[in-house]
């Protein structure tokens, strides 16, 4: 398969997968919305700060090493041996699970349960609700090796959907049940999510006449679990060592992503109300990252994994695959950059009304705007970082990955620390300048590789981050102009004057993007050709 393939194929499936989020996410969005007028400040702290965090934890540790290692993999490979490997994660989900859910159960303070009813019975549901998830991570992992656009799309929006449904129908039915209905939806979640995957593979395997069918290393549902192959081991041992070079990476990773959980859940640093209100603010802040910078980040690093080999320098690898991977990362970075400036520019005069509308009082007043405007800031590193990091993990080498690791260690210590002194500097916003201090220096990080991999070579993708000055000069009086509206408009005088301050900004809105629409033309030009082709012989499902 050619460089231009794997890249187009992997452009729809950004485009796909941002596509069909956007619809589910927003029906989604509609349904937390409406629950969230139901609870109290203390249950929602619970379930998202607490228990999410045991579950997301237990899902990284099993499963992030494994994801990145077998996807990093060429086309000549014993996907059974790949396989194998793959169902090592549900024994390691078991183990985190029952490990975490102890540290849980008897080392962390436990809620009144006349406030929070039902604690222990949550901890147990979302450890076992990650352990089914695990259940699924094969098939997972071979669909997305093979570019099935829709499938994981689906999968995932049906099953959150769902979910929310269930979550509201409790609710309101039977709200003495308190964080038994919270668990149940996870636990109905992950099962519903295992489920589309196994059937749709299912129904794939059997018709041999599919042409989807005829590419896959596998011809029947059998083949998908633990078996010895014909070579006699049980896994690619090249494969192993590289997931236990990811495993201590994504460990560290893991503690910078869900670092300000960690402070909060261990060190007691805020209460369960203002954990609630926080997260509540960083779920919506980063709503835009999970629908347009995640699908882009996963589909691009199958790319990059796929066209440059990683043992292999620049110089080493096919010229051709070498330009098609730094026209890919400039457009992306440029993509990026834009979308963060969008959110954080429109973001700080529109925080407040967006809080307003999305939970009422209980988040548009006090530091719910402050946090939001913040977070904004946040949203366009994480942008930056999505890009570069992508690139970055798929080009290393075992070596250069097993020293990454020590610069992540750093960086999870020095987040720790600086977490710890600015919440006790200024509350929760302390969380949100820490994730921006280390998004900041892991950006640096990047780039610096990026930098060293491609300086003897013609190219320069990093050419992205440089934008026309009349587009920044564009962003800039957008900025100006809301933030006056919302002085005059919002969000005291009513609703006509609220809409009045909608009026202004999509009129700014238009203009900025129609600003870069003539002043980025290559990047136009690659959304064009990429992004939005769609060829009748894909692999849309």
């Amino acid at each position: 398969m050619g460089s231009q393939e794997v890249l187009g194929q992997a452009a729809r499936l950004a485009s796909s997968g941002l596509l069909m989020q956007v619809l589910f996410r927003l029906i989604t969005f509609v349904l937390n919305a409406f629950i969230l007028r139901f609870l109290s400040k203390e249950i929602v702290g619970i379930v998202n700060v607490r228990l999410t965090l045991l579950y997301s934890t237990t899902i990284f540790l099993a499963r992030e090493a494994f994801r990145r290692a077998c996807l990093s993999g060429g086309a000549q490979r014993d996907w059974s041996q790949t396989l194998n490997l793959l169902w090592l994660t549900v024994p390691l989900g078991v183990f985190w699970s029952l490990f975490l859910g102890w540290v849980w159960l008897h080392l962390l303070e436990v809620p009144d349960p006349n406030v929070v009813p039902y604690y222990g019975a949550g901890v147990v549901l979302f450890g076992l609700a990650a352990v089914v998830e695990l259940l699924g991570e094969p098939f997972w992992v071979l669909a997305q090796a093979h570019m099935f656009v829709k499938l994981k799309v689906i999968a995932e929006s049906l099953s959150v959907i769902l979910k929310s449904v269930l979550t509201a129908c409790l609710v309101l039915c039977s709200p003495h049940w308190g964080l038994y209905i919270f668990s149940l939806a996870q636990l109905f979640y992950t099962t519903v999510l295992v489920l589309c995957y196994v059937i749709y593979f299912m129904k794939l395997l059997g018709s041999p006449e599919s042409t989807k069918q005829q590419t896959l290393p596998v011809s029947r549902m059998t083949d998908l679990l633990p078996s010895i192959t014909g070579s006699g081991a049980f896994v690619n041992w090249k494969e192993a060592k590289l997931t236990l070079s990811f495993f201590k990476q994504s460990f560290l990773k893991q503690i910078l992503t869900e670092g300000e959980r960690y402070v909060m859940t261990f060190l007691n640093v805020l209460n369960f109300g203002d954990q609630g209100i926080y997260d509540i603010v960083n779920n919506l802040g980063s709503l835009v990252a999970r629908l347009i910078f995640q699908p882009i980040e996963e589909s691009f690093y199958v790319f990059f994994a796929k066209v440059l080999e990683r043992e292999k320098g620049a110089t080493l690898q096919k010229q051709e695959d070498l330009a098609v991977a730094a026209i890919v990362l400039e457009s992306l970075l440029r993509l990026a950059l834009l979308a963060g400036l969008t959110i954080t520019v429109f973001g700080f005069a529109y925080s407040q009304l967006a809080l307003d509308i999305y939970g009422g009082a209980m988040l548009s007043t006090g530091s719910g705007p402050v946090l939001l405007r913040s977070y904004c800031v946040y949203v366009l590193l994480l942008a930056i970082n999505g890009v570069t990091e992508c690139f970055t993990f798929a080009a290393m080498s075992k070596e250069e990955l097993d020293r990454y690791n020590f610069t992540m260690l750093a960086l999870s210590s020095s987040f720790l620390v600086f977490s710890c002194l600015l919440t006790n500097w200024c509350g929760s916003l302390g969380f949100i300048l820490a994730n921006c201090l280390n998004m900041g220096i892991r950006i640096t990080q990047s780039l610096y590789f990026i930098h060293r991999y491609y300086r003897e070579s013609p190219h320069r993708p990093l050419a992205g981050l440089y934008l026309s000055p009349v587009l920044l000069g564009a962003f800039a009086l957008s900025g100006g102009i809301t933030g006056i509206s919302e002085v005059f408009l919002c969000c005291e005088q009513g609703w006509p004057a609220r809409l009045a301050h909608v009026a202004v900004g999509a009129f700014c809105l238009g203009a900025t993007l129609g600003m870069a629409f003539f002043t980025e033309t290559k990047l136009i030009h690659f959304l064009r050709t990429q992004l939005g082709v769609s060829r009748p012989t894909d692999k849309s499902m």
